[in-house]
């Protein structure tokens, strides 16, 4: 079961239809939205500021999230997608956005709506993705625009799959 800690007064809000992996630790002032995934060992730490999660997104195995006292809080919309090992501290993900895995997205941060951070790369603080473009590399710049719809479909179609994925996991009484 799942690690979920009340800290300084504040209780994480789970939406309904929302997975939570065994070892998944969600702490303090973390608000998931409905029909989320939360995979294996990944951390939502919400003791020092607010954690905001949309509708349908997935943080996969092994990311973290965090931020600033008193200076940053994540803002995560809907449909998003969170890779394998993801650093989230203190940024705003637009809906329909893809994180790729092992990326670092520092405060203050924006990530426009079905914007792409390729595999690997760490997006510096008070950075502005565009939305529906692709950003790589170590510092992140711009790649290059991608088709809002077909970017829209890639994304979502992640989403989509991370929801059926947390479906497998769920207790024959639960289905």
């Amino acid at each position: 079961m799942a690690l979920i800690k009340s800290v300084r007064g504040f209780t994480p809000k789970i939406g309904k239809d929302t997975f939570l992996a065994d070892n998944a630790t969600i702490v303090g002032d973390v608000e998931i939205g409905e029909g989320c995934s939360i995979w294996f060992g990944a951390i939502l730490r919400g003791d020092v500021n607010s954690i905001r999660i949309g509708n349908g997104v997935n943080i996969q195995d092994g990311s973290v999230l965090h931020t600033l006292y008193e200076k940053s809080t994540i803002e995560i919309g809907d449909d998003v997608s969170v890779g394998h090992n993801v650093t989230i501290h203190g940024a705003k993900i637009c809906n329909g956005a893809l994180i790729g895995m092992g990326s670092v997205v520092l405060d203050h941060a924006v990530i426009g709506e079905g914007a792409i951070i390729a595999a690997g790369s760490v997006v510096l603080s008070k950075t502005i993705v565009e939305p529906g473009s692709i950003y790589a590399g170590v510092p992140a710049k711009f790649v290059k625009k991608v088709d809002p719809e077909q970017a829209k479909e890639i994304n979502q179609k992640i989403a989509k799959n991370y929801h059926m994925y947390s479906s497998w996991y769920k207790e024959e009484g639960e289905k």
